[in-house]
């Protein structure tokens, strides 16, 4: 979830309207951004904490290669399902020093917000989706249902690109809630398809089994804890404090 809106600067103020500081670095970013010379301009333009975010992506991208790998091998080897699990903890600290460092160099910026929403949802939505699909939940109404949830994460991380400056926050410029879970809270069902993963519960013995099988609405139960979370995730009346 994104972290780096509203970083106080001690040389500009914070616009109401954009939640951005109003700083030297700021402004130096959208030039280049809007550089139509060079081919590095990109490049420079990059904060150290957006290349820390780029950690977060690489992380969720690793974790869905490491999925697709273990569909294309033995499905009693397990060593490539573990690895696109063990990346998300990973994109977790990435995600969480970003904002750190935003803050303790006091450089934030719209690219920045942009950049961490985007490797959030590669990293807690995307891949765990991948991972569900590794496991065994593969019928045609589970595709659905777990791309259900991936676009909750994306529609609850664009909103709170839209409405990040409206939040209230404290002194530090740090928004004092979030609407909705945050996505990295997917981490949960991650450590729980861990658990099942370690108890061979996956494939035809995934816990819960499968409903209505051989009809159109074959589907295996638990994937309603994707379902669920997503909900929880566009809410807009529930408030998780930051903590």
């Amino acid at each position: 979830m994104s972290k780096r809106t509203s970083v106080s600067a001690t040389n500009g103020a914070v616009s109401s309207k954009t939640g951005i500081a109003d700083e030297p670095s700021y402004n130096k970013q959208k030039d280049l951004l809007a550089s139509t010379t060079g081919h590095f301009s990109l490049l420079k333009a990059l904060h150290m904490a957006d290349y820390i975010t780029e950690l977060n992506g690489f992380c969720g991208i690793m974790s869905v290669f490491s999925s697709l790998r273990y569909c294309l091998g033995d499905p009693s080897d397990k060593g490539n399902l573990w690895l696109a699990l063990i990346f998300l903890p990973f994109g977790l600290f990435f995600d969480f020093m970003d904002g750190r460092v935003a803050r303790w160099r006091k450089k934030s910026s719209m690219m920045g917000q942009e950049l961490d929403s985007l490797a959030d949802l590669i990293s807690f939505g995307l891949a765990p989706a991948c991972v569900a699909f590794c496991i065994g939940l593969r019928t045609p109404l589970d595709h659905v249902l777990l791309c259900f949830f991936v676009l909750c994460g994306l529609t609850r991380l664009a909103r709170f690109n839209v409405t990040a400056a409206n939040i209230p926050k404290d002194s530090s410029g740090k928004a004092s809630y979030f609407e909705g879970t945050p996505i990295p809270t997917t981490l949960g069902i991650d450590a729980l398809m861990a658990w099942w993963i370690r108890e061979g519960w996956v494939h035809d013995s995934v816990p819960g089994g499968v409903w209505f099988v051989g009809t159109a609405f074959e589907v295996h139960p638990v994937v309603a804890l994707f379902v669920v979370h997503g909900c929880l995730m566009c809410s807009k009346s529930l408030h998780v404090p930051k903590p």
